[in-house]
């Protein structure tokens, strides 16, 4: 399956084929600002799978860590995604792709939270150990 987005004005387009490797809910204090709520909801998918299909060149990247390197359109700032070319996975902001279900599994740096949720779900102190994160709990 593949599922299209757009910035916020429509210059840039994207699709995300297939499934992706993973979704949920980011807590720390980069994402909120960045995404100006006070939690991000994320879709992990290998970069193969995502492509911008119009707009490139209106494509701008802001990289504060080494980690995340954060797309938006340079005409009406709206953002896309994140790639995160140390973990080896595209954050395509789940607002970004309207058809997918978002299917949230874990909340990440749940230690930084501005808003607790208890809906049943992992909640990660920083990240899954897979992903270079101590992989501790944080209890609901």
């Amino acid at each position: 399956m593949t599922h299209q987005g757009a910035c916020f004005c429509g210059a840039i387009t994207l699709e995300a084929t297939g499934t992706p490797e993973g979704m949920g809910y980011c807590h720390c204090r980069s994402c909120r600002s960045w995404s100006g709520g006070p939690v991000n909801a994320f879709t992990l998918w290998k970069p193969e799978a995502v492509k911008v299909t119009a707009g490139a060149e209106h494509l701008a990247t802001f990289q504060k860590t080494e980690i995340s390197q954060r797309q938006y359109c340079n005409k009406c700032g709206g953002h896309l995604m994140t790639n995160h070319p140390t973990l080896g996975v595209v954050d395509v902001f789940s607002a970004t792709l309207p058809t997918l279900d978002f299917a949230p599994g874990l909340h990440v740096n749940y230690a930084e939270t501005v808003l607790p949720i208890k809906d049943g779900l992992p909640k990660f102190k920083d990240f899954p150990a897979a992903f270079g994160g101590s992989g501790d709990m944080i209890p609901e």
